[in-house]
């Protein structure tokens, strides 16, 4: 798919370029579509047979959720070329989101372990995430932190989880289900809750699993403006790391 014929891509023309892996047509780049406002946002999709593209000539990367498993190249091959897309992301110093399934893929490329449906059972719903000490100075979380402090509200929808981090990265947030909330590996952080995900999306996750609508959405209006202030200080962040890196980059 050409930059020019992503409806998304065509409505902005400046501002850093960001490529969005995105698996299925149900898991869409949602609330972050705004809170990167300005950006050049291309989106891929390896399930449609789209290409991955290499990593050296990437400004920004985000590699979305899906409801397939990391571990499923049986039914998804490109998942094993995605991993080796975030790797070498890392490697090149780009900057890189990576969501719930991304997150899982990340850690995996780096060396981590995940594990398909965790014994600890799906997190589902608004969820209570802790942000720990180093999520302070991180470049992406950091301003959330600052924003909401180290206790905030966050949605998620998973069952497989990161059960080992890689070697490399750095521990930045649990909940009290799941240990491996965020973490960082060089310029890339993983987030295993859905920043993006708006109360329509999850209403249709939700219900496309069989899942009581009511309960799984009943933490978004209680906690709106903080779900609110999450996605727009974590879009805000990420593009700040784009900018930092290309400054550096032309000095």
């Amino acid at each position: 798919m050409s930059e020019n014929s992503n409806p998304i891509a065509a409505a902005t023309d400046s501002g850093p370029a960001i490529t969005v892996v995105q698996h299925q047509e149900s898991v869409p780049l949602g609330l972050l579509t705004d809170a990167l406002a300005g950006a050049r946002l291309h989106i891929v999709r390896p399930d449609a047979g789209e290409p991955l593209p290499g990593a050296e000539g990437l400004e920004a990367l985000i590699v979305l959720g899906g409801s397939m498993a990391a571990h499923d190249e049986q039914d998804h091959p490109w998942l094993a070329a995605e991993r080796d897309l975030l790797s070498a992301a890392v490697q090149h110093g780009v900057p890189t989101l990576a969501v719930c399934l991304g997150a899982q893929q990340l850690a995996m490329a780096r060396g981590g372990q995940v594990e398909k449906s965790a014994p600890t059972g799906p997190e589902q719903g608004v969820i209570e995430v802790r942000m720990r000490p180093d999520a302070v100075t991180d470049p992406v979380l950091g301003p959330v932190v600052a924003a909401l402090g180290r206790d905030i509200p966050a949605p998620s929808m998973h069952a497989d989880a990161v059960t080992a981090l890689p070697a490399e990265a750095t521990w930045l947030a649990s909940s009290q289900q799941y240990p491996f909330q965020a973490f960082r590996v060089g310029s890339a952080v993983g987030v295993q809750f859905h920043p993006e995900a708006g109360e329509d999306v999850i209403r249709r996750w939700a219900e496309n699993r069989g899942l009581d609508v009511e309960e799984v959405t009943a933490g978004y209006r209680p906690n709106a403006e903080a779900l609110t202030t999450l996605v727009t200080e974590l879009g805000a962040a990420f593009l700040a790391q784009i900018a930092d890196r290309s400054r550096l980059a032309v000095r």
